[in-house]
C-alpha cells in the first residue's frame, strides 16, 4: 500500500512538472513596451533603409554599385513618398476599414483606388481590377507578367510587425495579400520577409532567424533555394561578400522574366538574395548591413529597406543609432502620401493589431505582460509561376521578317536633341480591322507595348485560335506606360507559332482613343536554367 501511495505520489509530481514544463515552452512572453518598441524599430528600419538606397536604386545591373553613398538623417523625409511604405499603409487602412478578415478584393480595391502611382506587379494588379480581374486571380502568372517580380517583398513588413513569433499567423494573412499581385516566389518574399521580422522579435542570431524564417516556404521552391545559396557561400566566403556576390550573379543572373533581355532584375527572389547577403555580411550592424545590401545592387533601395527594417525589430528602436533615428524622430507625425499614417500612427496601429492578433492564437496580455503562443512554420503549398521558362530572343516590330502587317500603321519616332537622329519607338494602329501577324519559334511569347490614355481594345488570337481581348488604356493619375508588357502567354507546345493583333476599334468609356501600339516581341523557350545545373567554383 505504501509502495502504491508513493509511486501515485511520484507519478503526479511528475505530471505536475511536466505540465508546468510543457506550459512554459508553448508560451513566448514579451513586456508591452519591449514589443512597441520593437515595432517602431522596424518601421523606422524601413524609413532609413530606403531612403539610404533610394539615390542608388536599379544604377548598378548586373555589377556591385561602386560609387560613394551619401546620406543623412534628414533624407529620412523622402520615405513619405516611398511605394515601399505607402502601399502597406493602404493595406492597414483596409483593415482599420474592414478588419484584418475583410476578402482580398477589398485590400485590392483599396489599393486600386489609392491615388500613388505603381509599377510592375502592383500596376498590373491594379489595371487587372479595373478590367474585372479580382483577386487571387490578379495575381496568377497567366493574368500578371510581374508575377514573380518583387511588389509584395516590399511591402509585407507590416503583416510580420504585427506577428511576432508567429510565423503562422504571418503566413496566413500573407498568402490573402499577396496574392493580389504576386505568385510563387512573389508571394514567397513577402512570407519569407515576415517570418524573418517575426522571429527578431525574440532572437538575435541572425543566421538563425534567417534559418528559421526559411521553414515559412516551400523548400522546392527556387525562393528557397537561392537563400540556401548565399548562406552556403557565406559559409565559404566568410568575410568576402564581394566573392560570395559574384558567385550568386554568375548562377542567378538569368532568373527574371520582366526584365529579360536586359540586365534589368526585379525578381523578388534574386533582390531577396541581397537582404539575405546584406544581413549575414552586415554582422548586426546597420550602417555596414545597409551598405553590403545597397552595393549588390538592383533594386537597392527596396532591399536595404528589408534588411535595416530587420535589424529594427532585433534591436528595437531605442537600441538603434541616434544618428540613424534622429531623422525619423523629426518627420514621426508627417503623413505618407495618399495615406491617413505617419510613422507615429503606423507604430501604435500595428501594436494594437499585434495585441488583437495575439489574443486570437490563444494568447494571453495581462498588463504589460504578453505571452504569446508558440507557433512552428507551415510552408505553404508549391506555386511556380513560370516552369521551365528561359528568355530566347528579343524581336522588335521593325524587323520585318517575322511581322506582317494589314492596315493602316504607323511609325512612331523620336527625335534626338540635336534633331540629327531618330529614333523608331512603336507601330500604333487604331481602326477596325488593322492587324499584325508575328511568327516565332519557342514555348512562350510577350508582346510589348503601351498603356495610355488613348489606348483601345484588341483580338489576339495564337495558332489562329482566340485567346483573349486586350484593353491598352491606362491613365490612372495620369500615370500611362511607354513599355509594358501588353500580352502574354506561355507553356506552348515547342514549335512554331503565329500571334495575330486584331484592332478592334474599340474602347472604353474613358478612353480618348482606340489606338494599339506594339513595341517588340519577347520569346521564351523550355529548356533547364542555368541554376538548375550550375556549380561554385567550390563545389
Amino acid at each position: 500500500m505504501k509502495a502504491t501511495l508513493l509511486n501515485s505520489f511520484l507519478a503526479g509530481t511528475f505530471l505536475i512538472l511536466t505540465s508546468c514544463k510543457n506550459q512554459s515552452s508553448e508560451f513566448k512572453t514579451i513586456n508591452a513596451d519591449v514589443l512597441r518598441d520593437k515595432i517602431a524599430g522596424g518601421w523606422a528600419g524601413k524609413m532609413i533603409g530606403v531612403t539610404y538606397g533610394a539615390p542608388t536604386e536599379f544604377r548598378a545591373q548586373g555589377k556591385i554599385f561602386t560609387d560613394s553613398i551619401k546620406w543623412k538623417p534628414s533624407d529620412v523625409k523622402g520615405s513619405m513618398w516611398q511605394d515601399d511604405v505607402y502601399v502597406q499603409l493602404t493595406f492597414m487602412m483596409t483593415m482599420d476599414k474592414y478588419g484584418s478578415n475583410a476578402p482580398a478584393k477589398t485590400f485590392q480595391e483599396m489599393f486600386a483606388k489609392a491615388g500613388y502611382p505603381l509599377w510592375h506587379a502592383n500596376v498590373q494588379s491594379r489595371k487587372n481590377y479595373y478590367d474585372s480581374i479580382f483577386a487571387p486571380e490578379s495575381g496568377r502568372p497567366e493574368n500578371n507578367f510581374h508575377a514573380d517580380d518583387i511588389d509584395f517583398q516590399i511591402e509585407a513588413d507590416y503583416i510580420g510587425f504585427m506577428s511576432p513569433g508567429m510565423p503562422r499567423t504571418a503566413a496566413k494573412l500573407a498568402e490573402k495579400v499577396g496574392h493580389i499581385m504576386n505568385y510563387g516566389d512573389g508571394v514567397y518574399g513577402g512570407i519569407f520577409i515576415g517570418a524573418l521580422y517575426s522571429q527578431a522579435f525574440f532572437r538575435n542570431d541572425i543566421p538563425g532567424i534567417i534559418d528559421f524564417a526559411l521553414k515559412s516556404i516551400p523548400a522546392e521552391s527556387d525562393y528557397y533555394k537561392i537563400v540556401k545559396d548565399v548562406i552556403k557561400l557565406h559559409q565559404h566566403y566568410p568575410t568576402d561578400w564581394q566573392s560570395a556576390w559574384k558567385e550568386l550573379e554568375a548562377k542567378w543572373d538569368n532568373v527574371d522574366i520582366c526584365g529579360a533581355g536586359s540586365s534589368f532584375n526585379i525578381d523578388a527572389k534574386f533582390n531577396g538574395a541581397f537582404v539575405v547577403m546584406g544581413l549575414l555580411y552586415g554582422d548586426g550592424d546597420p550602417l555596414k548591413t545597409m551598405e553590403i545590401t545597397t552595393r549588390c545592387g538592383q533594386d537597392s533601395d527596396c532591399n536595404p529597406s528589408n534588411a535595416m527594417a530587420v535589424l529594427g525589430v532585433l534591436n528595437g528602436f531605442k537600441k538603434l543609432p541616434v544618428s540613424l533615428t534622429k531623422g525619423v524622430l523629426e518627420y514621426k507625425d508627417s503623413v505618407f502620401i495618399n495615406t491617413n499614417y505617419s510613422f507615429s500612427k503606423a507604430v501604435e496601429n500595428t501594436y494594437n493589431y499585434a495585441l488583437g492578433l495575439i489574443k486570437k492564437d490563444s494568447g494571453i496580455v495581462t498588463g504589460k505582460n504578453i505571452k504569446i503562443k508558440t507557433q512552428e512554420p507551415l510552408a505553404p503549398a508549391l506555386e511556380v509561376s513560370f516552369p521551365d521558362v528561359v528568355f530566347d530572343q528579343k524581336v522588335t516590330i521593325f524587323e520585318k521578317d517575322p511581322w506582317k502587317f494589314k492596315g493602316k500603321w504607323e511609325t512612331y519616332t523620336r527625335k534626338s536633341r540635336t534633331g540629327n537622329e531618330v529614333t523608331k519607338l512603336s507601330q500604333c494602329a487604331q481602326k477596325k480591322g488593322d492587324n499584325a501577324e508575328f511568327s516565332f519559334t519557342g514555348t512562350g511569347v510577350s508582346l510589348t507595348g503601351t498603356w495610355n490614355k488613348e489606348g483601345g481594345k484588341a483580338d489576339i488570337y495564337i495558332d489562329n485560335k482566340f485567346d483573349r481581348t486586350i484593353d491598352t488604356y491606362f491613365n490612372y493619375n495620369n500615370q500611362q506606360y511607354g513599355t509594358t508588357s501588353i500580352w502574354h502567354k506561355f507553356n506552348l507546345t515547342p514549335g512554331t507559332h503565329k500571334v495575330r493583333v486584331e484592332v478592334k476599334g474599340e474602347k472604353r468609356a474613358e478612353s480618348e482613343g482606340t489606338k494599339i501600339n506594339l513595341i517588340d516581341a519577347l520569346i521564351f523557350i523550355t529548356a533547364p536554367k542555368k541554376n538548375e545545373t550550375f556549380k561554385f567554383s567550390f563545389e
